[in-house]
């Protein structure tokens, strides 16, 4: 939806003065199904931050939640630390995707986020969200949507890592990665991963070495082509299937 031209309220915050009906990846997020007047409202509680820079974090395990996140640009990690003390990676954020929905219900986030390349995000206070939410049943609705899709994305990787040998999981995880460039206009056939290999690995529970091994065999398969972090998949097809994943056709934006 595209709401009628108006005249647009600068903010400062340190240049980043986009707001939410100009904003490329708005129809990922939460103004999707708003109207102009909910657009406005929306709008006046979000703060735009600085860019984020790699390695930063966004909030760490054990802080009161206090905002939800939106990735505008960049990439986030989420993940938590076991009892061992070893890192658990639980997902990769994109532009247009939430960050902090996890700690609504004990209002303390159980994991850390943090950015995988320069990101920029927009802050959306909690308590004022969860009351303007009370007052537009449209954006109750797109809340309850984008909390959906993380149950949904929950239980898909639970089935990646309890069904599927190794050669699938990487196979799913990058064909995913390719769907996701997708909705966001980006080219899914060629694409860079803003995360290591041992990132990869610890996500979806493989070694490096695994990964690496991998990659070549899909490149010897002719399924993708690899140089360096930059990926090209040859043959859509032979990885959807590999990955056991329906091919989905989707319209990339030019």
């Amino acid at each position: 939806m595209i709401p009628e031209k108006r005249v647009i309220r600068r903010i400062q915050s340190g240049g980043c003065a986009i707001h939410c009906q100009d904003c490329s990846i708005s129809q990922l997020c939460i103004p999707f199904t708003l109207n102009a007047h909910e657009l406005d409202q929306l709008d006046n509680i979000i703060e735009r931050k600085k860019p984020i820079q790699k390695g930063q974090t966004l909030f760490k395990a054990g802080d009161e939640l206090k905002s939800l996140y939106a990735i505008r640009s960049g990439t986030i990690k989420s993940y938590t630390i076991t009892e061992q003390g070893d890192e658990q990676i639980t997902g990769f954020h994109l532009a247009g995707d939430l960050v902090g929905f996890d700690a609504i219900g004990g209002l303390k986030h159980p994991s850390f986020a943090q950015a995988l390349e320069t990101s920029m995000v927009c802050e959306i206070p909690f308590e004022t969200l969860d009351d303007l939410s009370g007052k537009m049943p449209n954006l109750r609705q797109q809340i309850m949507r984008l909390m959906s899709g993380e149950i949904k994305g929950d239980q898909d990787m639970i089935l990646l890592l309890s069904k599927k040998n190794a050669e699938e999981r990487l196979a799913a995880f990058v064909y995913n990665l390719s769907r996701r460039f997708a909705e966001r206009g980006f080219s899914p056939r060629e694409f860079r991963l803003t995360m290591t290999r041992g990132d990869i690995g610890n996500y979806l529970g493989l070694t490096v070495e695994t990964i690496s091994r991998l990659l070549g065999r899909f490149q010897k398969s002719e399924i993708l082509s690899v140089k360096g972090k930059y990926i090209t998949i040859e043959n859509v097809d032979a990885l959807s299937v590999l990955a056991g994943t329906p091919r989905i056709n989707v319209t990339v934006n030019a």
